[in-house]
């Protein structure tokens, strides 16, 4: 198993990277997240690595952090879902705004990633609720990611003790854009007891 590659990087064309490692190309497919975090061409780069191994190909998988690769490879462990589905997801959002989608059950921002419907969406939100804390930070507490108004708004409403599937329903249904978390809260709150 490969596990992390250390080498100058030679191309780059989004999703692919080769990364040269004593006289020998990687070719190594990354999420955006990681791609756009990638040096000039010739510099040195680092990568956590994963290999899938299918009949017909093996096909490296690279990540600019740890918590991003044991993401990918918990998701990938999810039932109709694959290594595509996957880079759509780290593509998509950072590890803990996934983590927060699974754990306030925000199927809507789920599916609003190329390739995962309502039920997809559903399924992960299902199977991914235990193990999201460990696969999604390494095992280690993940460092909080920058909020906004809205995910303000849902985290207060949660602590006033609305369920997270009511909450992002609620908010759903409102028009929130260039509202300030405050105004969120008060907007849903008006709109829970109409």
């Amino acid at each position: 198993m490969i596990g992390s590659l250390r080498g100058s990087l030679t191309f780059k064309q989004a999703p692919v990277v080769i990364i040269e490692c004593n006289g020998v190309g990687y070719d190594v497919e990354t999420p955006m997240s990681t791609f756009f975090e990638l040096p000039a061409l010739g510099a040195e780069v680092f990568l956590f690595t994963h290999l899938l191994v299918r009949e017909d190909a093996q096909i490296l998988y690279g990540f600019a952090t740890d918590a991003e690769r044991a993401l990918f490879r918990s998701v990938l462990r999810v039932r109709g879902i694959g290594a595509k589905i996957a880079l759509a997801i780290l593509s998509a959002m950072s590890v803990s705004d996934f983590g927060r989608c699974i754990e306030y059950e925000d199927t809507a921002a789920l599916s609003r990633i190329p390739g995962i419907g309502k039920k997809t969406a559903e399924r992960l939100v299902i199977e991914m609720r235990d193990r999201i804390d460990k696969s999604a930070t390494g095992g280690s507490p993940a460092t909080p990611a920058p909020q906004g108004p809205k995910a303000e708004a849902v985290d207060a409403l949660v602590a006033l003790g609305y369920k997270p599937a009511e909450v992002n329903k609620l908010i759903a249904k409102l028009d929130i854009e260039g509202q300030s978390a405050e105004d969120i809260i008060r907007l849903a709150l008006r709109r829970s007891v109409s």
